[in-house]
């Protein structure tokens, strides 16, 4: 049995990018809000955004196994009009690499937040050197390194985060109550819409249909896929709902500013060390998320434009280099352009739904994935998500432009 289980272990590795992807600074802070706002009730959208992102992310590494190419490749391969085709692929390249360049820096800076908090370097000195590292990491070229890091970051998060929620000794009744049966409390709808928006991602979509490929190549691989899917965004859904109970259970009411406030309120159950576990879980965080901005900007291009060679590519390279210069020159400055996260985030709002939509039709295509479409059942789970992801999407641009107006 224990031969099974390390077999079985073995297979995680795409859906770990993916997981290591969503969980960032941006995770770690709206979960704790959200607990410290209003308590256990909204945690049933942390069930619904991972139950969302197995159905999407299922599909997408369904295409990629099956036709050994890319979502990027579909998207560009779909239609044969000149304005749907260059319109759809240039309106994916500009929004992903734009949302990347975007959020990278508050990447860098969430990472450095964790060492500085514990060593008392200054967060725009650690920002550009974390940077460095991950611009190396990047241009080694080697898809391995990349997938063993970001395994080694989920690991660090969990048995942060997870510990600290058992500690916290939540109210388990009520926990379970609220995972299952939705709840809009009031003034909530803004912090529903940032916990599903921070875990379904755009760019993992294509990240995973591009990175399944390096491991798998046959229909019978498909089991495999689902079950590092199930297990490594599953643990992903684990770690965002422990840091939400634990804010729920320890400070409910506070005003949160940053997830620091979480660390004093575990001071009397874990001593000197609740800075240390909160510190190391936000680097691990800020640190996963920084590897996946530039590298989800390079495939999402590299495979919309069909550059062949991968993460070896010279202009893959080019495209993570530049996507991570500009996060450390703007975490060596401390500089988060709101008007640029804005943007990004009315962009990210027309792509996820259409995005959604867009997967959905490809999966459909009986030409392109033979026996392979999806089921009914499929297009029936898949399409309400996508009208979901719609709703998501339109609020979220709605937001967006009334903030950029005002």
């Amino acid at each position: 049995m224990a031969k099974s289980v390390k077999e079985r272990l073995k297979v995680i590795g795409p859906g770990a990018i993916v997981t290591a992807s969503f969980i960032g600074p941006g995770t770690v802070t709206t979960a704790t809000r959200a607990g410290a706002s209003f308590g256990y009730a909204v945690l049933w959208a942390v069930v619904f955004s991972i139950a969302a992102t197995m159905i999407l992310q299922e599909m997408t590494a369904r295409l990629g196994i099956i036709t050994q190419s890319s979502l990027g490749d579909a998207i560009r391969e779909q239609f044969s009009n000149p304005i749907l085709k260059y319109g759809s692929m240039w309106l994916v390249m500009i929004a992903i690499t734009v949302g990347c360049s975007a959020y990278i820096a508050g990447d860098l800076l969430g990472t450095s937040l964790g060492i500085s908090t514990l060593t008392g370097i200054p967060g725009n000195v650690l920002g550009p050197i974390v940077g460095v590292i991950i611009l190396l990491l990047g241009l080694s070229g080697s898809y391995k390194i990349v997938e063993k890091v970001m395994i080694v970051l989920i690991v660090i998060m969990s048995v942060t985060f997870v510990t600290t929620m058992f500690v916290a000794q939540p109210d388990v009744g009520e926990v379970l109550k609220k995972a299952f049966v939705p709840s809009i409390p009031a003034g909530s709808i803004l912090t529903i819409v940032a916990l599903i928006g921070t875990t379904v991602v755009p760019y993992n979509l294509f990240i995973h249909s591009s990175t399944v490929q390096e491991r798998w190549s046959k229909p019978a691989d498909l089991k495999e896929s689902r079950w590092d899917i199930i297990v490594s965004i599953g643990v992903g859904g684990l770690i965002t709902a422990a840091i939400l109970i634990t804010s729920a259970t320890m400070i409910r009411g506070i005003e949160v500013e940053s997830v620091a406030e979480l660390s004093l309120q575990l001071e009397p159950l874990l001593g000197s060390w609740a800075k240390v576990f909160i510190s190391v879980g936000l680097f691990a965080a800020g640190l996963s998320s920084a590897i996946a901005s530039p590298l989800g900007a390079a495939i999402t291009i590299g495979s919309v434009l069909k550059w062949e060679n991968g993460m070896k590519d010279r202009r893959f390279k080019l495209v993570f280099t530049a996507v991570m210069v500009i996060g450390i020159l703007s975490s060596a400055i401390g500089f988060e352009p709101l008007d640029v996260l804005l943007f990004a985030q009315a962009l990210n709002g027309i792509l996820l739904p259409f995005i959604s939509i867009m997967l959905l039709i490809i999966m459909n295509n009986k030409h392109r994935l033979g026996e392979y479409t999806n089921s009914l059942k499929a297009n029936i789970i898949g399409g309400l998500v996508a009208l979901i992801c719609t709703g998501l999407g339109l609020y979220s641009l709605t937001d967006a432009i009334r903030a950029f107006v005002g």
